[in-house]
């Protein structure tokens, strides 16, 4: 990214007034490890989010409220199992993660059969949690989320991440100066600006960022694994992100031919962070259509 992402002066209205919206947190114990969560609304029915790889609950922090709407739905952000200010874990993968988010909809105010929303990796976990779980679930999102390479030379590179020790900065401003979203792009300054100041925790000798390091050596996810889902199930794609239309079409043809892909024109594969009102709004949409009480399954299925 180009903008300093410590930049605030032209932060929008909207974005302003919906920072500006304290969140309930908490946490929940999932098999001995504390899973911390971010919500909004009043409980009830509603949605959990679940966010990529080395992210955390915070990218939400703008879109939650906007979420919740007029329908009052209880909106839970999560930080998965070695990200955030959960704890970690000695090794993580999908499928463990996919059990997490349904045990935190479990514990954090959310009705029977949420609606799981992920973006790049979280979308991953998501559409895990329809094939594990779709029957406890009123739906699943899946945003810009690619499917595993089968190319072993990127499969090690990947794993390689998990043992680089993360740098430590000097001071908590020297570390956010040096926030950068993976892949890179422009957005909001005000945007990630937030996310940059709520990825960094002091360390031994300075600051660092808050992941596990090993996260990265978690497995990925092929087109065979995804299976039948039990529950609806909608793709999003970034017009400029990671899942071209091929991919997705495959997705859809492996998932069921009802499910539909919806495509956000202009965006890049961080949609919340440079497309985040036409993200509400694809997703707003696709939610007032779906009614998370129902037992409905989906039509593939």
């Amino acid at each position: 990214m180009t903008s300093d992402p410590a930049d605030r002066s032209q932060t929008p209205d909207w974005l302003a007034a919906a920072l500006a919206i304290e969140p309930e947190t908490g946490t929940v114990a999932v098999d001995g490890t504390d899973i911390a969560f971010r919500a909004w609304g009043p409980p009830g029915e509603g949605v959990i989010l679940v966010h990529g790889s080395a992210a955390h609950a915070r990218w939400w922090d703008h879109l939650g409220p906007l979420l919740v709407g007029h329908e009052r739905r209880r909106v839970v952000a999560l930080d998965l199992s070695g990200h955030g200010d959960s704890g970690h874990r000695p090794a993580y993968a999908l499928a463990r993660w996919a059990h997490e988010v349904v045990r935190v909809a479990d514990g954090a105010g959310l009705a029977e059969r949420p609606i799981v929303l992920g973006h790049s990796m979280g979308g991953l976990v998501a559409l895990l949690a329809a094939r594990d779980f779709g029957e406890r679930l009123g739906g699943v999102v899946a945003i810009d989320s690619p499917l595993r390479s089968a190319a072993a030379e990127a499969q090690a590179h990947h794993r390689r991440l998990a043992f680089v020790p993360p740098r430590v900065y000097r001071d908590r401003a020297q570390a956010v100066r040096h926030f950068r979203t993976v892949p890179r792009q422009d957005g909001e300054p005000a945007v990630l600006a937030h996310i940059a100041e709520h990825s960094v925790r002091a360390v031994d000798g300075g600051w660092s960022w808050k992941f596990d390091p090993r996260v990265f050596a978690r497995d990925g996810l092929t087109l065979g694994e995804l299976g039948r889902p039990a529950c609806r199930v909608a793709l999003f794609r970034a017009e400029h992100g990671l899942v071209p239309p091929a991919m997705a079409e495959r997705m859809r043809d492996r998932l069921g031919g009802g499910v539909p892909v919806i495509e956000i024109p202009a965006a890049a594969h961080h949609v919340m962070i440079d497309s985040p009102l036409d993200l509400v709004s694809g997703l707003r949409t696709l939610l007032g259509g779906w009614n998370p009480g129902s037992a409905a399954s989906a039509e593939a299925g």
